[in-house]
């Protein structure tokens, strides 16, 4: 069974639901996807939520980057998503993972990591999705 973590805005919580189905359907293993934190508790939970999510990413076959339209931009990736991304690439680098880094969409050439986007894509490092 492939393990996925899916990887995205939290703010969009229907979107992960759609893609949590989709994956379980096609029986991945989904070690991880973006939660919503309650504000309350925000700074005392995170540090613990941030470094198991990217523990998770480093044990997962594939990093789904779930870069959904938002705030008026195609293909949104935030820093925290593509910080996550260049995480995974990283690993794929530097400790001989193995681990398929795959966008849903191109992303606007509005979206402040673009470039590396693009480069990364045509080096082969990154892809995307094709159902």
């Amino acid at each position: 069974m492939k393990k996925i973590t899916i990887s995205g805005s939290a703010k969009l919580q229907d979107k992960i639901n759609n893609w949590r189905d989709y994956f379980k359907k096609l029986e991945y293993e989904i070690l991880d996807y973006p939660k919503p934190i309650d504000s309350k508790y925000f700074m005392e939970l995170y540090p613990e939520i941030h470094r198991k999510y990217f523990e998770n990413i480093s044990n997962s076959d594939i990093l789904f980057i779930m870069n959904e339209d938002k705030n008026g931009f195609e293909g949104y990736i935030g820093a925290e998503t593509y910080a996550e991304l260049a995480y995974a690439v990283i690993q794929n680098l530097n400790y001989g993972k193995n681990i398929d880094v795959v966008l849903l969409k191109m992303p606007s050439n509005k979206i402040q990591c673009y470039d590396e986007i693009k480069l990364w894509l045509e080096l082969g490092w990154i892809k995307l999705y094709k159902e």
